[in-house]
Parts: structure tokens; sequence; C-alpha cells
């Protein structure tokens, strides 16, 4: 039987990933939550959460949970039974891999500091990558366990998971399967234990396959629109198909946030040695339909061009790599005036580009407005509105 008295926790990462994880674990556990940001430190102690995300909002502010947050990583690693580093591990152009710092100096860190701790890698990290930390540290405790999380909703997806999976096949692995699935509202959730290397593909692997269907649906409705025929009737009919279904269907300016664009580069990238096509086509899809789009409301020959929220989706306040900003370059490109209205931003400008706080003012200012999806707020001004949104969903 596996041993679910409460375990000292250290949650290395206070983003989307570290935070919803280290909420899901303080239920039963006490939790140690660890960031450069003090900021972000003071909030989760004052049980504020530093994110738009209504399930932590809530938990945060309601909920019983054994957590505290501070800067000091050394402190918090004194008996730790697991640490779990959820930092960032963006795509680097130049070397055409994931930055792994982050990721390889804290395994470092906690492998020196709490040895006999269970080290679980939850940042998106290439193929092959724990065996390099386990061979770096001469530590075989490192795990790596993949998330698979919506923005805004992060919580819910942790509570409510499609599968668990974990790069490991130990008694380590199985007791750290089981505090996941202890934590989660869900019953009987699918948990697969793999080997490191075959956990780290999953993680890529599925995310490129998302990709793909986003890449899909969008040049679908490039055809559409090339040849004026109603994008949402072919869609409709194509989704009808059981094998299809209708998820991940509705146009966009193509896909982004914070793990499709990099996890497609980074997946291409382990590619390097192996023949493919169909990667570098998703990869390639997402560029063209930038291109695409920009000409499209090029055509429209506009003097200012309004960028209406830079936000990805609905209930999230992420724009690191929203689609729409390949739109902006795009446009700014051609010598075209670009405004912005983004109320999760607090600069006057944006990449150059004039914040306007005012709507009404956006609103009267912008020729063409720019929208990824739609807003009740544009209604009044739908003739200006250029969006691929058909389903006004995410």
């Amino acid at each position: 039987m596996t041993d679910l008295r409460p375990k000292k926790i250290v949650v290395v990462g206070i983003g989307y990933v570290g935070l919803s994880n280290a909420v899901l674990l303080a239920q039963h556990n006490d939790v140690t939550a660890i960031d450069l940001s003090s900021e972000r430190v003071d909030m989760v102690n004052a049980r504020k959460c530093p994110i738009i995300d209504a399930e932590l909002e809530e938990f945060l502010s309601t909920r019983t949970l054994n957590i505290d947050a501070t800067t000091d990583l050394m402190a918090a690693l004194v008996g730790a039974d697991i640490v779990l580093i959820a930092t960032p591990t963006d795509y680097d152009a130049n070397t055409n891999f994931f930055d792994i710092s982050s990721v390889e100096k804290i395994a470092v860190i906690a492998s020196q500091h709490a040895p006999d701790a269970t080290i679980v890698i939850k940042s998106t990290i290439p193929v092959g990558c724990v065996e390099q930390l386990r061979k770096l540290t001469d530590n075989p405790n490192i795990i790596f366990s993949p998330e698979f999380l919506r923005e805004g909703r992060a919580l819910y997806d942790n509570l409510n998971p499609s599968r668990i999976i974990v790069g490991d096949t130990s008694e380590r692995a199985r007791a750290f399967a089981q505090l996941l699935v202890q934590g989660a509202e869900k019953p009987d959730i699918p948990v697969l234990f793999t080997g490191p290397s075959e956990a780290e593909a999953i993680k890529l692997f599925a995310n490129t396959y998302l990709a793909m269907r986003v890449a899909f649906f969008n040049e679908l409705d490039s055809y559409s629109i090339a040849h004026g025929l109603d994008a949402r009737q072919i869609i409709d009919g194509v989704g009808l198909d059981p094998r299809i279904g209708s998820h991940y269907n509705n146009p966009s300016f193509g896909y982004g946030g914070y793990c499709l664009p990099k996890d497609t580069k980074q997946l291409l990238a382990n590619y390097a040695l192996v023949p493919q096509n169909l990667i570098t086509a998703i990869v390639d899809a997402n560029r063209t339909r930038k291109d695409f789009l920009a000409e499209q409301i090029l055509s429209r020959s506009p003097k200012v061009v309004g960028i209406h929220r830079l936000v990805m989706k609905a209930g999230s306040d992420n724009f690191r790599q929203s689609s729409i900003q390949g739109i902006m370059k795009r446009i700014k490109s051609k010598g075209i005036e670009v405004i912005v209205y983004e109320p999760a931003l607090n600069e006057e400008t944006f990449f150059g580009s004039r914040v306007v706080t005012d709507l009404s003012a956006f609103k009267d200012e912008a020729d063409v407005i720019v929208a990824n999806r739609l807003s009740g707020e544009l209604h009044d001004v739908h003739a200006k509105v250029f969006t691929r949104d058909l389903f006004g969903a995410d």
C-alpha cells in the first residue's frame, strides 16, 4: 500500500504549472512554493492568485491549504521529500533547442541539498533530458511528469486530468502519481508509467498533434477565404465525422501561447537525424497562415490597424507568443500604424505600438480592428472587425 502520509514538497516556479500543482498537492501535503518574484510570493502568502485562473483564485482564497511561498530555495530544501521543478523552458532559436538552464540549475542544487528527495520535472524538456540530468547530477531520482494544462484552467485540469503520466517505473514514481490522484477530484484517472525519454516524447507529440489540428482547420479556412466559401459550413460538415469530431476546429491567426509554438519546434529539432515531412509542415503552416491573413487585412488599405486584445483566449492574462503578434509585425513592416487595446497591459507601448486604454477611443481611431477572438464589446463596430473566430470559442 502506498504511503499517503503528508509529504514535504517544494515547488519551484509559481506560473500556471507550478502554482496549480502546488495548490493541488497542498490539499494533503505541506507545500513550499519558490519563485524569484517577491511580488508573486507575497500574493500567494496573502492567498491571492498572481495569474488569472478561476479555480486557483477560489482555492487560494477559500480552501484550507498547507502552502506558503518564499524566495529562499536553500531553506525550503531542508528535509524535502519531493522537489517539483516548474521553471520556464523557452525555445532558443539560436541553439535550435529548449533553454533548460533553469531546470538544470535547480536539479543540481536539489540533488546536492536534498539528496534523498524525489526530483520531479514538470517543465517541458527535450527528449533525453532526464537521462542527461541523471548523469550530470549522479542522481537517479530525477523523473519527468508532463503536464497537459489549458491557460486559465490550469487547476481545473489538474483536478480533472485526462491522464497522469510519470516517466519512471520506480516506487518513487508510483508514490508521486498517487499524490496527484489523491489531490484530484476526477475518479478513475488513467495512470501510465513509462521510461523518461518516452514521457518527454509524449508531451511533445501530444502538443504537436494539437498544433497540427489547429493548422489544418486554419488552412481549411484560408482556402475558404480564397474561394469565397463559407468556412463554418465546411467545418461543421467535416466535424460530424465521429473520427474527426468538433474539437480544436475554430479558426484563428495561428497556434500560439506557452506550449505549442515551442514544443513543435523542439520536436522538429529532435528529428534532426530522422526523415520526416509532417513536423516541418506543421511549423511552417503557422507562418504561412499569418502571412495570408496579414495580406487580407492590408487589402482593406487601412491607415491605422487596431489590435483588440493580445491574450490568446478568454479568461487568460497570457499573451506570450500569441499569434496576433505575428500579424502585428507583418502589418507594421508595411508602414501601417498599429495601436493596441489590452487591459492586461500596464505599459504605454507594446513593441513600439501605442497602447490605447480607452476602448471608445480605440474603436474610433482604428480603421480595421483585428481580433483573434470576438467579444461582445465589438458588436457596435462589427464592420471594422477582422476576425476568423467562427464559433465564438477558444
